[in-house]
């Protein structure tokens, strides 16, 4: 078990948004349809047009590559790393106020979230028991 001062070290870190709106046709019509969602972040998805286009771009490809069951698209390092990048900017910008999901609602399954949480978990030696603790404490 973790002390709370690790959990509090190692607590949340974050992504940016991939919208069905914004993402390119190629991961669009991948992304089931869903109604419309009113913006609750003050700042604007275009804030950063040429990180977010890369992005988009570096999704679709990765949605391509598990479509053709091509799961090497990147290598295991490249991916812990863009996890982790993802992870620490969506933890500050719930830190700094914005108030919206990692992930579109029913962008991914209920078996994609528990695989990853489990690894986030396993990655920074955290049980359940530890994220508990600290949602008891944080109210998040």
């Amino acid at each position: 078990m973790s002390s709370p001062k690790r959990a509090a070290k190692t607590a949340p870190n974050t992504a940016p948004k991939l919208t069905a709106k914004t993402a390119p046709k190629s991961v669009a019509k991948n992304v089931r349809r869903l109604p419309a969602a009113r913006p609750t972040a003050k700042r604007s998805d275009a804030a950063a047009p040429g990180a977010s286009a890369e992005v988009l771009r570096l999704a679709a490809a990765l949605e391509r590559g598990i479509a053709d069951g091509k799961l090497d698209t990147v290598t295991a390092v490249a991916l812990q790393k863009l996890i982790a990048a993802a992870c620490r900017s969506y933890a500050a910008r719930v830190a700094a106020g914005e108030q919206f999901t990692p992930v579109l609602r029913n962008a991914i399954t209920a078996t994609d979230v528990m695989v990853t949480a489990s690894g986030l978990l396993r990655a920074v030696d955290l049980a359940v028991f530890d994220f508990g603790m600290w949602q008891s404490w944080t109210g998040r």
